[in-house]
């Protein structure tokens, strides 16, 4: 950390993906919901949706066209069973992806789950100058996410470098 630097809090928006989860019992979307908050950050909004590929992508669509929004990160729908859909409807969407995410992520949660961590599908990009990152719908993922990855580089302080201090600059020509 460098502490010359102020933290900048960052608008971050918080998608739940699961035909079976509702408000009442969803704990890793208000796990990366209370995370963001305690590291500083804004949650602009939080919405569960079904595993159904098309409403995934509109919610996530409309993150993106809001300028407001920094950060999307989903939960749910990373797996390989016929319902798990996330990565299909979130990559078609993003302009860059971020492959080290999903490999870090991958390499992290190894030592919790050992080779279960293949069947992950987590991964991260840019679309319209906004980091979105799919995670696996366990709280435990969201938390080795958060807590190891994620954290860190939307904090602006972070050496050597960090994702929250190319903001300005994703959207360059």
């Amino acid at each position: 950390m460098n502490p010359e630097k102020h933290f900048i809090p960052l608008n971050i928006a918080v998608l739940v993906v699961s035909d079976t989860r509702t408000e009442a019992d969803d704990v890793s979307g208000k796990t990366l919901l209370e995370r963001a908050i305690e590291g500083g950050h804004s949650v602009v909004s939080k919405k569960i949706v079904p595993d159904n590929i098309y409403q995934i992508r509109a919610v996530v669509s409309d993150w993106i066209a809001d300028d407001a929004v920094n950060v999307i990160i989903s939960t749910g729908g990373t797996g390989v069973t016929g319902r798990d859909g996330t990565p299909e409807a979130i990559a078609p969407l993003l302009d860059k992806t971020l492959d080290g995410f999903g490999e870090t992520f991958r390499l992290l949660s190894y030592q919790d789950i050992k080779s279960s961590t293949i069947q992950s599908r987590a991964l991260a990009g840019v679309a319209n100058g906004t980091y979105v990152f799919c995670l696996p719908g366990s709280s435990g993922a969201c938390r080795t996410a958060w807590d190891l990855i994620i954290k860190d580089q939307l904090d602006y302080r972070t050496k050597p470098c960090n994702l929250a201090q190319l903001i300005p600059r994703l959207l360059e020509k």
